[in-house]
């Protein structure tokens, strides 16, 4: 006959005691744990009540916080800045014509301004073609009989004219010199340059055409450009371009935390660009195009790349 084994009864009233009958439920409820997990409960109670182990805890979030600061700066160093451009010619061409001043030096040369862009879109050789035209007509005539002329008198009627058409240079030159003009007209002269430069009209001269694709498609032939080329995104990424700069340059001075408005305009043209810059380079697949305007404008990755916040 088998041993019989007793159990406790399971219908027997409950009497209030939290002890445990069963040895099995014992272990159960109190489970022998030989490593602790890290951030679990328990380490972080352990850690809380060990002044070491806290010391230690914060040490090592100092460091890791220093080190993702000093990642998020080598990034951003290498990926540049969003807004400045790196001072290439045509930016400080540029730059130049924004904060273009008349010295005394240049107004009293026959020359006047030392650029060559001027106001009232008069370019330098129809200005000296001009003076050179109106000072041959304003000449003093030479009397025909020279028995009776006097040449003292033509003498001084010579040195006179000349007088005069310095004057008149003088105040030709300051007239259509930038320099008396407002931001408006160097801003128009900047775009004029925009143009000149990042023109299809122009650079499908010295430019080769973009990579073929894998799969040639017949495309239909396009309609003959009239005219100089102002609508390709290379030409508005320049003309944005220079209103970045001329901005960015107003707010150095007047101060971005005053002036919102404008720093607002700011942001909304740099991501404009942004949307620009993207789609020429899905469109030219990082080609010469792309490559020549990056070059001449000094744009870094940072312009086109990630997100912008400023």
């Amino acid at each position: 006959m088998p041993p019989r084994i007793s159990f406790p009864s399971p219908f027997k009233a409950f009497t209030g005691s939290s002890h445990v009958q069963s040895p099995l439920s014992a272990f159960s409820h109190q489970p022998c744990k030989t490593t602790i997990r890290a951030g679990s409960f328990e380490s972080r109670e352990r850690r809380r009540h060990d002044p070491f182990l806290m010391a230690l805890s914060r040490q090592r979030k100092a460091a890791n916080l220093s080190r993702q600061q000093a990642l998020r700066e080598e990034r951003q160093a290498a990926l540049g800045d969003p807004v400045k451009s790196k001072p290439t010619p045509f930016i400080q061409s540029i730059q130049s014509t924004e904060t273009v001043q008349q010295t005394q030096s240049e107004s009293s040369t026959e020359g006047g301004a030392s650029s060559d862009a001027l106001n009232y879109f008069v370019t330098r050789p129809e200005l000296q073609e001009a003076l050179e035209y109106s000072k041959e007509l304003t000449s003093p005539i030479q009397n025909p009989e020279r028995e009776t002329a006097d040449p003292q008198l033509e003498k001084e009627a010579a040195e006179r004219h000349l007088q005069e058409h310095r004057n008149a240079q003088e105040a030709i030159n300051r007239i259509v010199s930038l320099a008396n003009g407002n931001s408006k007209d160097r801003l128009r002269v900047n775009i004029q340059k925009c143009i000149d430069t990042f023109g299809r009209h122009n650079t499908d001269k010295f430019l080769p055409p973009k990579p073929a694709p894998a799969v040639q498609q017949p495309h239909p032939e396009k309609t003959p450009r009239a005219g100089p080329d102002t609508g390709s995104p290379e030409v508005q990424v320049a003309i944005l371009t220079t209103k970045i700069l001329n901005l960015s340059r107003h707010l150095e001075q007047a101060g971005a935390n005053r002036d919102k408005h404008n720093k607002r305009n700011l942001r909304l043209l740099v991501h404009k660009r942004q949307k620009l810059l993207r789609y020429l380079r899905r469109r030219e697949r990082g080609g010469p195009r792309w490559q020549y305007l990056m070059e001449t404008l000094g744009l870094s990755d940072a312009a086109w790349k990630g997100e912008i916040s400023m």
